[in-house]
């Protein structure tokens, strides 16, 4: 294939002024304008509404930090550690038994998480709760003997339905993480002379850490949130104590809205940890890890000393 070349035409045929330059039109998102419009008249109406409404909001700030509430705070978080290590522990245990070759061992995973999941948690803690009116006593043995009413206390009622009911989605959640390693490292790690557990513990279960421990962050902060529930069955929490401060003091929604600040901070905190806990773990899937929020800030505040520098110095 050949091209002719035109030698006759010289810089004559350039026009005079060069090249016309182009002229870019940006695209007009329109959709974009009368969305964002909807959003924030949406948004101004909320406002407006509860600025207009009867809601003492000094009240709010006079009892953020009360004795009641800081000890509300305290329960809450306290709930949520131990209900989560019940869970954890659970769900590692039942999802190990959930991978066994055993059919007797699979199938009691199996009913346990099909039974755990598919009860609310607020029934589950109401039937523990009420066990006494079927048992009046728990006899273990020579372990512990006792009346039922004083063996179940609220506090053993709260860890009972939600640790046991959390076990069941961390098992599912623990599973999906052992079966994303692939086999080819237990075949190694046995080839070496590895136990099975010591395999699970030292190989399998440090690289399933990077897909198990986002969905794990959502549960805790999940977890924080499910505590309000046991209110039910007369456990002291923070939603407790919030209640209990309203009827007294005459402004229930007040202490409704200041229980629902104290669970946006905590829950606040709790993914600023969840999100450098991911960062920990996801070392080794990437070649350079995403910069940290302070990173960017700092970034930031350099790139501008940088330019005013220069602009000084100009």
């Amino acid at each position: 294939m050949t091209v002719d070349i035109d030698k006759t035409a010289g810089p004559e045929s350039t026009p005079p002024g060069g090249p016309e330059a182009i002229k870019a039109i940006p695209v007009r998102h329109y959709g974009r304008y009368v969305s964002a419009v909807i959003a924030i008249a949406i948004f101004v109406a909320i406002v407006y509404a509860f600025a207009q409404g009867k809601i003492n909001w000094g009240a709010v700030p006079d009892y953020f930090f009360d004795d009641r509430i800081l000890k509300g705070v305290g329960q809450t978080m306290l709930l949520t550690v131990l209900s989560m290590l019940i869970g954890i522990a659970g769900g590692i245990l039942l999802a190990v038994m959930r991978l066994s070759k055993n059919p007797v061992t699979s199938s009691i995973a199996w009913f346990y998480i099909w039974f755990f999941r598919g009860t609310p948690v607020l029934v589950q803690l109401v039937v523990w709760f009420n066990l006494g009116l079927v048992f009046e006593y728990i006899n273990l043995g020579p372990v512990y003997k006792d009346e039922w009413s004083s063996f179940m206390t609220p506090l053993l009622t709260a860890l009972l339905g939600l640790g046991l009911n959390e076990a069941a989605y961390m098992a599912e959640i623990c599973r999906a993480g052992l079966l994303s390693v692939d086999e080819g490292q237990t075949e190694a790690s046995h080839a070496l002379g590895m136990s099975h557990g010591k395999t699970l513990w030292r190989i399998v279960i440090p690289q399933a850490m990077r897909v198990i421990v986002p969905p794990t962050g959502n549960e805790v902060i999940n977890m924080l949130k499910t505590t309000s529930l046991v209110s039910v069955v007369q456990f002291a929490e923070l939603f407790r104590y919030a209640q209990d401060i309203g009827q007294s003091s005459g402004a229930p929604v007040e202490m409704y809205f200041l229980a629902a600040a104290w669970y946006l901070v905590l829950t606040s905190v709790l993914s600023v940890g969840q999100y450098y806990v991911e960062r920990y773990y996801a070392r080794g899937s990437s070649r350079a890890l995403p910069a940290t929020p302070f990173q960017k800030i700092r970034a930031n505040v350099l790139s501008l000393s940088n330019r005013s520098g220069r602009g000084a110095n100009a």
